[in-house]
């Protein structure tokens, strides 16, 4: 699947609960994971691939984990961690998050799932639950990073062109 790019306002969109964990749901978390290795990355969340539900993938390094309907229910410290996104490729910055989340959420069988996680899975959590939430990384950035992230991306000259025959906006390079 593309992965959807900084610009594409699919990323700017609060996602939508799933209400009904059926096959459709299980064959679309097959494939972001695909997607997600073949990037290469460690977490995809549905809108950036352009679906606008409440699921993300990731796999920390012991095999891919899906997870529906996530919640952070707690959060606790601070650490600061240089952090990329394959929605903004090739940039990353240094982030300060929470070090400590508890995250809930439901498995493809419609299991409640609880962990708690600090520093590098707590951290794919969290940048996970803000594409679900509509916040792209660059709005982690404070005001002289931001400024400069976006005119590097200007740049770039990135744009988009209107939507291919299956709705999909795709990313040019002029």
């Amino acid at each position: 699947m593309p992965i959807r790019q900084y610009g594409d306002p699919v990323l700017n969109q609060k996602t939508a609960d799933i209400t009904n964990i059926d096959g459709a749901i299980a064959a679309l978390a097959e494939t972001m994971i695909e997607t997600m290795y073949e990037a290469p990355g460690v977490g995809l969340a549905a809108n950036q691939v352009g679906v606008q539900k409440s699921l993300f993938v990731y796999d920390k390094g012991e095999g891919a984990i899906v997870v529906v309907n996530p919640r952070i229910v707690e959060s606790d410290g601070e650490w600061t961690y240089e952090e990329g996104c394959l929605s903004v490729p090739g940039l990353s910055w240094e982030i300060t998050r929470p070090n400590r989340i508890h995250l809930v959420g439901l498995d493809l069988d419609g299991n409640e799932i609880s962990v708690e996680a600090d520093e590098f899975e707590g951290r794919i959590f969290q940048h996970e639950m803000d594409h679900l939430n509509g916040v792209l990384l660059i709005e982690r950035l404070d005001d002289d990073q931001r400024r400069d992230a976006k005119k590097l991306l200007r740049k770039r000259s990135l744009s988009f062109t209107s939507p291919d025959p299956d709705g999909l906006f795709q990313l040019h390079e002029e």
